[in-house]
């Protein structure tokens, strides 16, 4: 009964930090400007939007097969619709709770595969890793190709507004402080109590976590075709980029932005998910601030993140549901054939 009352609790928790990023937005904007917004998102071409569901089916096929990728070394062989299956129930069970889709999509594969909790979480966690390394990359190349409307932009949106609260002197010496007081509170702490640590649920816990990364890691050396897995590290993130970018031509008043407004907007909206559990509220009120770096209104830009939004979340909502549907249904059928 706790465990499901502090589920809720955290579900609720999410929840309303989404509901108060979208009426901070809204509470800011005029009657008008809340028309031009419900104008533009009912005079939508919704045929670019099917689209961007159509590439984005497709990036998570490839992640499924990338995981495949992961797991034959460690001498599984998952069939590749169960594990398409665990991706998309994992993508569904994480807008309720963070990292819960993780441990979802792994339980899937121990119940319909017969593959180690532990093993598996460690090729989901190296999958994340890798993940974040190309996210780092494009990072990268988003900051220095675009960097004349992002050094404008910081400038006017971060630096001033801190700086005219903050000396930077003062601010770094706090930090310094802070990080290293922490650091020796934390070693000394292991320290005093490192017997009972080492007996404690948590430190097991933590320790089978780790060995199932080394698994994991020792699966990337191992990996029979190490090209086509780098290929499709990065095609991962270049269909996420495509389907962001095919939601632009949905309104009129974005459908000349470019590549740079695209790799932008994929880039500050996964932040913004990463944040926000599944982006609700701060997702398109980032994607507002990111088009208007290349000239767009507000309200136009609000209406394009609520689309692009919608795009994504609906396929997980859909896709999730029917994964969990035809999942037993399938395996039954296999079993009894």
């Amino acid at each position: 009964m706790k465990k499901k009352i502090f589920s809720t609790l955290k579900i609720l928790f999410f929840l309303s930090i989404g509901v108060f990023f979208i009426w901070i937005f809204l509470h800011k904007l005029t009657p008008d400007q809340k028309h031009e917004i419900w104008n533009s998102l009912v005079h939508a071409e919704y045929g670019w939007l099917l689209l961007a569901l159509i590439i984005g089916f497709f990036s998570h096929l490839v992640r499924a097969i990338r995981w495949r990728m992961l797991l034959d070394p460690l001498g599984y062989h998952p069939k590749l619709s169960n594990t398409f299956f665990a991706v998309m129930i994992g993508y569904f069970a994480n807008m309720a709770l963070p990292r819960l889709g993780e441990v979802t999509r792994c339980g899937i594969l121990n119940r319909y595969e017969k593959i180690p909790m532990n093993k598996s979480i460690g090729t989901v966690i190296v999958e994340r890793s890798i993940d974040m390394v190309v996210f780092v990359i494009l990072f990268l190349i988003n900051f220095f190709v675009f960097f004349d409307k992002l050094e404008l932009y910081v400038q006017n949106k971060i630096y001033l507004p801190l700086s005219e609260k903050f000396q930077y002197s003062d601010v770094v010496s706090y930090t310094i402080v802070i990080l290293l007081s922490s650091l020796l509170i934390i070693v000394v702490l292991f320290f005093v109590f490192r017997k009972k640590i080492s007996n404690s649920n948590i430190y097991q816990k933590t320790k089978e976590i780790l060995l199932g990364f080394w698994h994991g890691l020792w699966s990337i050396s191992k990996i029979k075709k190490p090209v086509a897995f780098i290929f499709q590290s990065f095609l991962i993130w270049i269909l996420y980029f495509a389907m962001i970018y095919v939601c632009i031509f949905s309104l009129p008043e974005t459908s000349h932005l470019g590549i740079g407004a695209g790799l932008s907007m994929l880039i500050f909206g996964s932040i913004g998910i990463m944040i926000v559990q599944g982006g609700i509220g701060i997702y398109p009120a980032i994607i507002a601030e990111t088009t208007a770096i290349y000239g767009i209104p507000a309200t136009t830009g609000y209406a394009l993140g609520w689309l692009t939004w919608t795009a994504q979340t609906l396929l997980i909502v859909v896709a999730g549901i029917i994964s969990l549907i035809i999942l037993p249904v399938l395996n039954k059928k296999i079993k009894n054939g």
